[in-house]
């Protein structure tokens, strides 16, 4: 089924519901967001929450329906649906966005927000992340904020104590310049391979290692065919909400400012949430006998200082001018907000 006919199999669905309830009064406008996460994950529990409170603010003129793990297809389809106007939105993760829109893969260089979730609220919020969004402009949707979705780790079946024991090691990337430069810069090699393939090739010794947020290792089982972790957060794994242009400017602006303003106010409590899930996933690995370890702030550093500039290149690389100009917003963000 491509997504047109799921969509047309969603909308009629959502209209069914819509006749069911006695009384119910159409909305003016109605935007479906579709995206990948479960409904039990928190990219939908808080756009299930968004969708509440953007209701009662409009006072029903504006109704979100919420499609959650792919049900209107995958990412790609999604971003093309929301371009084209048969969507009216999708929230995505950024790394998947790259070959849409190559500027946005700065998000995919390691270390890029710090820790305290305030401070990275501040390069999130302002002037960077305006920037972030402006960058979608010119491919045809309208990008409205970044949502935080939780850091990457690092595991391996050989030890990583410390920064020298990542020479040598092959680690799994996604198909991304970026990240096979961040491990180069360790002395490690990265190995592009689908997502999928990835248990099968731990276990079988094709790579060493991997990285990504722990409660993908703990859902995925990674854990059981790894020796090592090491709790690194150096990768920030962000969403984009994108919406249709012509959807978006078809609201009045005290509609778009309420969505906007919304999605930015249940951050703290979506941070919140993203964390105990990932608090949850952490006890059950910690159950499985994997030795851990956690990075000192001089290490972060440390690895900053050798991970940062080789995936800097290779984004600017790849983004050329614009992302050389992002870049730069970026490290004027960061240096301010880290003084």
């Amino acid at each position: 089924m491509n997504i047109f006919r799921k969509l047309a199999a969603a909308t009629a669905a959502a209209a069914l519901s819509v006749t069911l309830v006695s009384g119910a009064l159409a909305a003016e406008f109605v935007a479906k967001i579709g995206h990948l996460e479960s409904a039990q994950q928190s990219r939908n529990v808080f756009l299930e929450k968004v969708a509440k409170l953007v209701s009662e603010r409009t006072k029903g003129a504006v109704e979100f329906q919420i499609f959650p793990q792919g049900q209107l297809g995958q990412q790609r389809e999604m971003t093309e649906a929301v371009q084209l106007g048969s969507l009216e939105a999708t929230v995505a993760p950024a790394a998947f966005l790259g070959g849409f829109n190559p500027a946005v893969s700065i998000l995919d260089i390691p270390f890029l927000l710090p820790d305290d979730d305030a401070t990275a609220q501040k390069i999130r919020g302002g002037a960077f992340g305006d920037a972030v969004c402006d960058s979608f402009a010119s491919r045809g949707v309208k990008c409205i904020g970044l949502w935080p979705n939780g850091k990457k780790n690092f595991t391996s079946s050989k030890p990583l104590d410390d920064l020298a024991d990542f020479a040598g090691q092959k680690f799994r990337v996604m198909d991304s310049n970026i990240l096979i430069q961040q491990f180069n810069a360790l002395g490690a090699s990265a190995v592009s391979l689908p997502f999928g393939e990835l248990y099968t090739a731990l276990q079988t010794g094709v790579v060493d290692g991997e990285e990504n947020p722990l409660d993908t290792i703990q859902r995925m089982k990674f854990y059981e065919v790894q020796k090592y972790l090491v709790l690194s957060n150096h990768g920030a794994m962000e969403d984009v909400i994108l919406f249709n242009p012509a959807f978006w400017n078809s609201m009045p602006e005290e509609y778009r400012k309420i969505i906007s303003d919304t999605f930015k106010e249940v951050i703290p409590d979506l941070i919140k949430h993203k964390e105990a899930s990932v608090q949850a996933a952490l006890d059950e690995i910690k159950a499985s006998g994997i030795k851990i370890h956690k990075l000192s702030p001089e290490e972060k550093k440390a690895f900053r200082e050798k991970m940062y500039p080789a995936a800097r290149a290779a984004y600017v690389e790849r983004a050329g001018d614009e992302g050389k100009k992002l870049i730069e917003v970026y490290e004027k963000e960061y240096d301010a907000a880290t003084k």
